[in-house]
């Protein structure tokens, strides 16, 4: 059984020990992504910071997603010890059968463990009742049923979500930028970094970055003129369409395109346009060091002054400020200053 986490985390010298429950048909990418970054930091630290254990139901191999099949450690009805759990869901998520899983979760939470879902986990962690009350997240695709089936949590599109002892995030990649949080709490900036330069990530992100949720999941397969505009926006950021060619291209008039965008996005196609811009303009300040003139050229800027007004006007502060912030931001606390149980 899985300890009392306080207690655990107060009495044990390093290593800590990080659990996984592989459920059928589990995000291979998801897993991988989550217990890679605890491998490496092994490797790069020189010393055992972590062990990994995974489990299945019944201690069987587990066939993923991607039609992989792992041999895992443990079963559910071995005594095992960890010190966090980490639930790795079907993909897509599968709502029925899980009813011993769930028990065992429940068994798991009455114990004040940690425990965290991988992607579809967060269903199963909220069927337990493990996230009652809670910050969590889910896949962008299982946001809108998590949000309707449990209103009593609090459901975000964040990548991923600490909120006490419970750890949620959408999966995908996501599992890496959650793993390289709970790491860089637990032993700084450097190491986590060090273990993001050795995946050939740009950047750490934070449980303050958003989901790409994809248009067509928002408005729907049934607006196609919007999505191909938007389409066309995305891949002319350098240098814009205006409304005119956008509606000359899509196919239909300027005031028919209007009035799909104030439809379903509740804007304006130049404002949504130049949102999109804005956004790309953001990301490139704060991963790389090009030039604030460059930065401009690049989002359809055709001068600093001008870039520079309009950043402050979207985001209240001027390019060269915004950077500055973020740098001294990522050097303070990469990890946004969450308080976590498993921190020593």
């Amino acid at each position: 059984m899985i300890g009392r986490t306080e207690t655990l985390l107060q009495a044990r010298q390093s290593p800590l020990r990080f659990g996984f429950l592989l459920l059928p048909g589990y995000s291979l990418i998801a897993f991988s992504s989550a217990i890679e970054p605890l491998r490496m930091a092994n490797w790069v630290s020189g010393r055992e910071l972590y062990e990994t254990v995974t489990l299945s139901h019944e201690g069987e191999a587990v066939l993923s997603s991607a039609g992989v099949v792992t041999q895992v450690d443990a079963g559910l009805d071995r005594s095992v010890r960890l010190d966090a759990l980490f639930v790795c869901g079907a993909s897509p998520v599968a709502k029925t059968g899980n009813e011993p899983v769930v028990t065992w979760l429940r068994q798991q939470g009455a114990a004040q463990s940690a425990l965290g879902g991988v992607g579809t986990g967060s269903y199963l962690l909220a069927c337990a009742g493990l996230l009652r009350g809670r910050r969590a997240t889910i896949h962008w695709w299982d946001l809108d049923n998590l949000r309707e089936e449990f209103p009593d949590t609090r459901v975000t599109n964040n990548l991923f979500e600490i909120d006490g002892n419970r750890y949620t995030c959408s999966g995908g990649s996501a599992s890496m930028d959650m793993m390289l949080f709970l790491i860089g709490q637990q032993h700084g900036l450097a190491l986590a970094a060090a273990i993001s330069e050795q995946f050939v990530c740009e950047r750490i992100r934070t449980s303050e970055d958003p989901q790409r949720v994809p248009l067509k999941a928002r408005v729907g397969v049934s607006q196609p003129k919007l999505i191909e505009a938007v389409t066309l926006m995305e891949a002319n950021i350098e240098e814009p369409l205006t409304t005119d060619d956008l509606a000359f291209h899509v196919g239909v008039s300027r005031r028919h395109l209007e009035r799909l965008f104030k439809k379903h996005l509740d804007t304006v196609p130049s404002r949504y346009y130049l949102e999109l811009r804005m956004e790309k303009a953001r990301q490139m300040l704060q991963q790389s060091d090009k030039p604030i003139l460059q930065v401009a050229l690049a989002c359809g800027f055709t001068s600093a002054s001008h870039f520079s007004t309009a950043y402050r006007s979207q985001f209240g502060v001027t390019p060269r400020e915004d950077r500055k912030r973020a740098g001294q931001a990522a050097v303070a606390n990469p990890v946004m200053g969450f308080s976590s149980p498993l921190r020593r």
